[in-house]
């Protein structure tokens, strides 16, 4: 009988070992698995609560700037590095064109976009007011270019990093005539010089579709975003890119955008 209870006190002691250690073992792992819980709380749920705020933006994008005035400036190379210093709670909001914060998103889990983007404006080309000959060219060209897939591949290279490569219409006769261009510089994804020195862009690649089409040679000059609008007034340029002002009184008409922009607010769930 002894040895008996002997053995069966043995036997509960194991038991209760294991279930011990399972419980340990459990405990310990809840921290890995409850990682998110000790990032503080998300506080953005409008654009009027960035203000003072460490927003994250990529650096060399329009984002940076916007976050430099709403708040403090946490700027990474990549939408990735920005989406992680958002989940371990190092920025408060990360800035980002909506076309690429909506890849970035579907991508990353405990993060999500904000009903109200921070700002929207569409991207339009400015031309000589005298000069509604061309406006209308360049307004039945971008309709043309939507059309056959042009602004769109355009779009999602330079906001979505789609792979799409432009190709230069085949059936169109060259001209000897040209088209001067007036761009800002360092306006990425608008306007910058690639790592091989050439100016590329979204709008800049608009222009040259438009020119392409028409069979004529585009000219480019850079300038500092408040002269465009001179440029053009003035005959130094026969159309200019940008960030329009809504208002431009008298000096200059504008096209039919070719663009919408939105710079969204991402945010922890």
């Amino acid at each position: 009988m002894m040895k008996q209870f002997l053995r069966n006190n043995r036997a509960k002691a194991k038991l209760c070992g294991k279930i011990s250690a399972l419980v340990l073992a459990a405990s310990l792992m809840l921290p890995l698995y409850g990682c998110d819980r000790g990032l503080p709380p998300n506080e953005v749920e409008h654009p009027d609560d960035l203000d003072g705020r460490v927003i994250g933006a990529v650096q060399g994008s329009p984002s940076v700037r916007l976050a430099s005035e709403r708040g403090v400036l946490w700027a990474s190379n990549t939408g990735e590095e920005l989406m992680e210093s958002l989940r371990l709670g190092n920025v408060d909001a990360v800035l980002m064109e909506s076309f690429a914060a909506a890849a970035l998103v579907s991508a990353t889990s405990g993060v999500k976009i904000l009903p109200d983007p921070l700002i929207e404006y569409e991207l339009r080309f400015a031309v000589p007011r005298e000069n509604v000959q061309l406006l209308q060219v360049i307004n039945s060209t971008l309709s043309t270019l939507e059309a056959n897939g042009t602004l769109n591949g355009l779009r999602g290279r330079y906001f979505g990093g789609r792979n799409f490569v432009y190709v230069p219409p085949e059936d169109v006769t060259p001209t000897s005539r040209y088209l001067i261009l007036a761009v800002p510089p360092e306006a990425y994804p608008f306007s910058f010089r690639d790592e091989q020195g050439n100016l590329s862009g979204l709008s800049v690649y608009v222009a040259r579709a438009i020119t392409d089409f028409l069979g004529v040679e585009l000219r480019i000059i850079e300038l500092n975003p408040a002269d465009l609008i001179t440029a053009v007034w003035h005959g130094r340029a026969d159309f200019a890119v940008g960030w329009l002002p809504d208002d431009l009184g008298d000096v200059v008409n504008v096209s039919e955008p070719y663009a919408q922009v939105e710079h969204s607010i991402i945010v922890r769930r």
